[in-house]
């Protein structure tokens, strides 16, 4: 339950619903009072004009017991200057509407005949029903001085439907608002489906079960885009446990071979200790100690690859990492001169494992090549060996890859020395691959330089 309270579609349902019902609120109170102020000011402009009407009628000599012949829908009282009530309508017969003070009365204002004590108007108005807006008026006649009291009904129509609808939104404001947030909630909960769904299926998956893939709502909304960024973080967390997983195997099967190799000859050599040299086997001990040392240093080197990139950055002129590298041990053409951004080391180690490896299958030239083309900086290893054939390159570059033909000489290598020249390539922003047969290509950003 406190999960409930805590949930996204019950916060943004009690939003809605606070936020509407405000909202509502607001603009109901202020039409009312809208409407209600143009009911009390057509009531008091009638008074005025019952009023001004009757302030007319005097002046023309019409005599004040007289007005209500003239006058019959209007609601007013005449008293002369000592306050005696000279005329007032027949509504007004058995009462007054000029029992308060001056101080009261002299501005125009209006009250309900329900609730006179509450608003402090005229108690003697108890029998006319509804609500009166008061005017007083000091008028001449001749000699004499009056004061006019006229009186108006506010509409009783208009007041009964603004009265009706004031009902109706005391009720139905708070109704709308709760509506508005129960539409909120579903329309919520409708919307974070598809996450949910997403959710249960992320805490289903386990590291043995990469393979599987979050629904896809195929709406085009922003729940699609994180379904679509889910299965893609899945797909490259399943390449790298992948690649972890066939690396750890193939790095313990490459380990084990010169780790059984040095166990068999000490063992050897202690059960017969009389029959071999012990130089000689010191000497192949050590060898295959510096294979495993090299072979240490590569997994090293391609774990830092993986995690940390090509390390430090700056301008390295590409033809000076060739000539220290491979020069006595390759014809070099340089063309251009391209200077990349990079790691000199690791640049280093690039060309030295390309040479290695035409070293190991040339017979009898390598040629490295330096050249500009289209703003790439191109190294290219050619060598006249037998080449790699056609179906092996692409996955030449793989680790711990080696073609049955060099698997079958004394040197042929770890298996990491093109994955680590791929590695360093892909980590200096560039690519590597095979342009022909015995033709190895390393693209790299050429760096311009004023």
């Amino acid at each position: 339950m406190p999960s409930f309270w805590r949930s996204t579609r019950f916060r943004v349902a009690v939003l809605a619903c606070v936020l509407s019902g405000v909202a509502l609120g607001a603009v109901s109170v202020w039409f009312v009072l809208q409407e209600q102020r143009r009911l009390d000011e057509a009531a008091t402009q009638l008074a005025d004009a019952h009023a001004d009407a009757i302030v007319q009628l005097m002046n023309n000599g019409a005599r004040p017991a007289d007005l209500w012949l003239l006058v019959r829908d209007s609601i007013y009282e005449v008293k002369d200057s000592r306050g005696t009530s000279l005329a007032s309508c027949p509504v007004l017969r058995e009462t007054t509407l000029a029992t308060a003070g001056a101080e009261v009365i002299l501005r125009p204002f209006q009250f309900d005949a329900e609730d006179r004590a509450s608003v402090g108007c005229l108690p003697e108005l108890r029998a006319l029903d509804g609500e009166l807006s008061l005017q007083v008026v000091h008028a001449d006649s001749g000699d004499s001085k009056y004061e006019i009291f006229a009186a108006a009904r506010v509409d009783r129509e208009g007041q009964a439907a603004l009265d009706s609808v004031r009902t109706v939104l005391t009720f139905g404001v708070p109704g709308v608002a709760l509506l508005i947030g129960v539409i909120a909630w579903l329309a919520v909960r409708r919307s974070l489906r598809p996450v949910e769904a997403i959710r249960g299926e992320v805490a289903e998956i386990g590291a043995h079960d990469l393979s599987r893939r979050v629904p896809d709502p195929r709406t085009g909304d922003e729940i699609a885009r994180l379904a679509g960024t889910m299965n893609t973080m899945l797909e490259r967390l399943d390449e790298a446990v992948t690649r972890q997983s066939r690396f750890t195997s193939d790095a313990s099967h490459e380990l084990r071979t010169p780790l059984a190799s040095l166990r068999t000859q000490f063992e050897v050599l202690l059960a017969h200790p009389d029959r071999f040299d012990w130089r000689h086997a010191c000497r192949n001990a050590l060898l295959d100690i510096t294979r495993l040392q090299d072979l240490v240093a590569d997994l090293v080197l391609l774990g830092k690859l993986d995690h940390a990139g090509p390390g430090r950055l700056g301008p390295v002129p590409l033809s000076e990492v060739v000539d220290a590298v491979a020069a006595g041990r390759a014809e070099i053409a340089v063309s251009g001169n391209p200077v990349v951004r990079g790691h000199r080391s690791r640049l280093e180690r690039l060309v030295r494992n390309l040479v290695d490896n035409a070293e190991r299958h040339a017979a009898s030239r390598i040629v490295v090549e330096v050249s500009v083309v289209d703003g790439w900086a191109v190294l290219a290893v050619t060598d006249d060996g037998p080449g790699v054939p056609e179906a092996d390159r692409q996955r030449v570059f793989d680790r711990f890859v080696r073609l049955d033909d060099a698997r079958a000489g004394d040197d042929g290598g770890s298996g990491l020395g093109l994955a680590i020249v791929a590695d360093i390539a892909r980590a200096h922003g560039g690519t590597a691959g095979l342009d022909g047969a015995s033709r190895f290509v390393v693209r790299l950003p050429e760096l311009k330089t004023s």
